[in-house]
């Protein structure tokens, strides 16, 4: 008799058994706990845009009051030379006369009455920006004194407020800076077509504005600030990136020092933001000297937190080139340069361009190491062309959104998230550029 057992008798493959069944049934689970966790990070960012947008797209639209204007030479010009440097004693109170008496005629004319409506109440939904820039105006140009014209004058922050439903009858009754015989003022212009919500791109190009004028605040100090930060990162960052990555992939020898400097870089690019604000703050400003506030701070400092990014993103597109690119280039007789600067570097262009706009993209999106420069200062002038404008005091966009967080007045918020709309619309573009520049380069073995 042997000792061999019999063999179990051979199962089906036609046959699904038990030890498969189970193993498909594992794969749609995790199949289906993918999909849930895809499905629910489109559910937040869907979230998250929808608050974005509703909160935001407002603030690319504003209330502009429509007035034809009689630009008097007995108040605007008494000495009838227009001479500017004459011209410039008269002040914004002036203008503003000026504006509440054409006001005022534009009602009277149009047939406006309500019961409980002063004159203060109809000066006061003229905005306190809109006798600045008709004197701006007019001292750029002084032939306009003594004409009449008609001007689109930014109406006050509540009035455009009411226009875009965050204000109230209610809330206005409990308001000291509105009343609602001005709302009801406002739905009477709107009828006559002396009141409107028109395209609002100074938006994206006037200067910040103070607390008690949020309907005149835009982005355009903060924007440039922001280019030329991107400028002073992409010129430093770049070339020295590329070629400490270089260096230490193609060249360096590969010993302690090497793998001390690699371990080093990994961890800079792990290091919180802020920390290089300090760093930039001690070096930048306390030992070298350089301004607070200027763009050439903020893009140094942007420039250290980006270069590990860069370096690392270099170091990967280079490794990702076939050896036996570089092995052809040496057996034909070219030196290590010409291999690598010939064949090896344009080969890894789309990686390397790639973890460039990515790092830029990350580095227009921080705001710490700006806030420790002192780039969160009010900023009404813009700065100048480069060079000159690099030293200029400046804001920034992240730096921008921070600071109108921060204010009293809820127009400052639709201001905030009109802000990061068109930051989240940079980084977009950013990105696209990266995936269309990878796409359109990339080459494949």
């Amino acid at each position: 008799m042997s000792d061999i057992s019999c063999p179990a008798p051979a199962q089906s493959l036609l046959k699904r058994g038990d030890r498969t069944a189970r193993r498909h049934a594992a794969e749609a689970r995790f199949r289906a706990c993918g999909l849930g966790a895809i499905l629910i990070g489109l559910a937040a960012l869907a979230v998250l845009l929808a608050s974005v947008l509703t909160s935001g797209l407002g603030a690319f639209r504003q209330s502009y009051i429509h007035l034809p204007i009689h630009l008097s030479e007995a108040e605007l010009d008494q000495s009838g030379t227009r001479d500017t440097e004459v011209m410039k004693k008269v002040t914004t109170i002036g203008y503003g006369k000026v504006i509440d008496k054409a006001l005022a005629e534009a009602v009277a004319q149009a047939g406006i009455a309500i019961d409980g409506l002063t004159d203060d109440d109809i000066s006061g939904i003229i905005s306190r920006e809109a006798a600045a820039q008709v004197r701006d105006m007019v001292l750029s140009n002084p032939d306009l004194i003594g004409e009449t014209i008609d001007l689109s004058v930014l109406a006050n922050g509540r009035i455009d407020g009411y226009l875009k439903g965050r204000v109230t009858a209610e809330s206005a009754a409990l308001d000291s800076n509105v009343s609602p015989a001005q709302l009801q003022l406002a739905d009477a212009m709107m009828e006559r077509g002396l009141l409107s919500l028109d395209f609002n791109a100074a938006f994206l190009t006037a200067p910040d504005a103070s607390d008690q004028r949020p309907e005149a605040a835009g982005l355009g100090v903060a924007i440039l600030g922001s280019a030329y930060m991107m400028l002073i990162v992409l010129a430093l960052a770049l070339p020295i990136g590329v070629a400490a990555s270089i260096y230490l992939e193609e060249f360096a020898p590969k010993n302690r020092l090497t793998d001390l400097i690699e371990v080093n870089i990994a961890n800079l690019a792990a290091v919180p933001s802020i920390v290089f604000g300090i760093l930039g703050l001690a070096i930048f400003i306390n030992f070298a000297g350089l301004p607070q506030s200027a763009p050439v701070v903020g893009g140094l400092v942007l420039t250290l937190m980006t270069l590990p990014t860069i370096i690392i993103a270099t170091r990967a597109s280079l490794k990702a080139v076939p050896p036996s690119i570089r092995e052809a280039a040496l057996g034909l007789g070219a030196s290590r340069m010409q291999a690598v600067f010939h064949h090896v570097l344009p080969l890894a262009a789309p990686g390397i361009l790639t973890g460039t706009i990515l790092g830029l993209a990350q580095a227009l999106g921080e705001t710490a190491p700006l806030l420790l420069i002192g780039m969160v200062a009010f900023v009404r002038e813009y700065p100048a062309a480069p060079p000159e404008g690099l030293f200029d005091p400046a804001s920034a966009l992240p730096v921008q959104i921070y600071n109108w967080t921060q204010r009293a007045d809820p127009a400052f918020v639709e201001r905030a998230s009109g802000a990061i709309i068109v930051l989240l619309a940079f980084l977009l573009v950013m990105n696209a550029a990266a995936i269309l520049l990878r796409r359109r380069f990339e080459r494949r073995w």
